[in-house]
């Protein structure tokens, strides 16, 4: 398994919940669970306590995004370093269940999850994926979607680190709105103009001359 498929962990937590839409799907064990995706032995450790605890380490994982995503890497570097002191993992080659066509094995980095507790587990494969992304690719990488009120988290693989937002919908609905408001904005103009134009018209026509009817 790929050290990059960790970071997805961190995402995946994080955009649990949308605070601007008042949204949280992480309100049950069973919603926990399937944050896990294809690790069914971790996700099997949850427990009730968990919920609670996910959502403080999904808390502190938004608070990376956002240092990263308003520019300050110092303080993402930071609040990671924080969890991954908190969480730490236990790195190891694996390869048995993966092999070539010859039959030998495709060795490759796996972080084994600690076994206290799932939240403890999932934290540490999060935070540790983050940082591999984060010093692979730059801080720049971490951002969170500028499509209000979205605001998800997303990272960014983009050759030349132009992405903005999570998704090709909330893209979507960021250019049609930025779209509107420009022929808004082109309309109100063209209005003014043409009130410019007509407030304009009687002053002009009150300052020509009375045609000389004495001869005078």
């Amino acid at each position: 398994m790929e050290l990059a498929y960790y970071s997805d962990y961190a995402v995946r937590l994080v955009n649990s919940e949308e605070p601007a839409r008042g949204k949280d799907s992480l309100t049950s064990v069973e919603a926990v669970r399937e944050l896990f995706g294809a690790n069914a032995s971790a996700a099997r450790r949850t427990t009730d306590a968990d919920v609670t605890r996910f959502r403080s380490v999904r808390a502190r994982l938004r608070s990376v995004f956002a240092a990263a995503d308003s520019g300050d890497e110092t303080l993402a570097v930071d609040l990671l370093n924080s969890l991954l002191l908190e969480f730490p993992v236990s790195p190891q080659i694996s390869g048995h269940d993966h092999r070539d066509e010859d039959g030998r094995p495709l060795w490759h980095m796996h972080l084994a999850d600690h076994p206290s507790n799932a939240t403890a587990g999932y934290a540490a494969i999060a935070a540790m994926g983050l940082a591999f992304h984060l010093t692979e690719y730059g801080v720049d990488r971490l951002g969170l979607c500028e499509a209000a009120p979205c605001r998800n988290a997303y990272l960014d693989t983009s050759t030349n680190r132009s992405r903005r937002y999570c998704s090709d919908r909330c893209a979507t609905r960021a250019n049609v709105a930025a779209y509107r408001a420009r022929k808004r904005l082109e309309a109100d103009r063209s209005a003014s103009t043409g009130l410019a134009a007509d407030s304009a018209q009687p002053s002009s026509a009150s300052g020509e001359r009375l045609p000389d009817r004495g001869g005078r």
